[in-house]
């Protein structure tokens, strides 16, 4: 079964931060990658290279890290979705205003609607959204 991947699990398997429980979930979801496809919408690529270039930035991480973290992701079972820019400016957007997310957020939430699988994420708010549009989450 495909699952839509939200940016923040994504990104403890880089930084390995998060409650015990987060790291639970995220550590889980690998798992799943070793059978199964992720789906994410293009906005994904550009969030993980964003908190990958913060993290060098702030001294969290080096760039030979980032640049081994980037080769993992690209051997992972990873699909972009070529059709998020399509419902940005319509459901993505109704979305959005619905439940008070970001374009970014209500992205993945419309991805995961769409494609009628279930969003793997730890926001929080992300979480509550999708389970009030009644998507499943991993």
């Amino acid at each position: 079964m495909s699952f839509v991947l939200d940016n923040s699990v994504t990104m403890r398997w880089c930084f390995g931060d998060g409650t015990p429980e987060d790291l639970d979930y995220a550590a889980a979801v690998a798992r799943q990658l070793q059978t199964d496809t992720a789906l994410v919408p293009v906005i994904w690529v550009l969030e993980v290279v964003n908190v990958l270039a913060r993290g060098e930035l702030l001294g969290q991480l080096a760039a030979e890290t980032s640049s081994e973290f980037l080769e993992m992701l690209k051997r992972m079972r990873i699909v972009t979705d070529p059709d998020t820019t399509r419902h940005a400016f319509s459901t993505t957007l109704d979305l959005a205003r619905r439940h008070r997310l970001s374009a970014y957020d209500a992205a993945y939430l419309e991805l995961a609607q769409r494609k009628q699988i279930p969003l793997a994420t730890l926001d929080a708010e992300l979480r509550k959204s999708a389970a009030a549009a009644g998507v499943a989450l991993f």
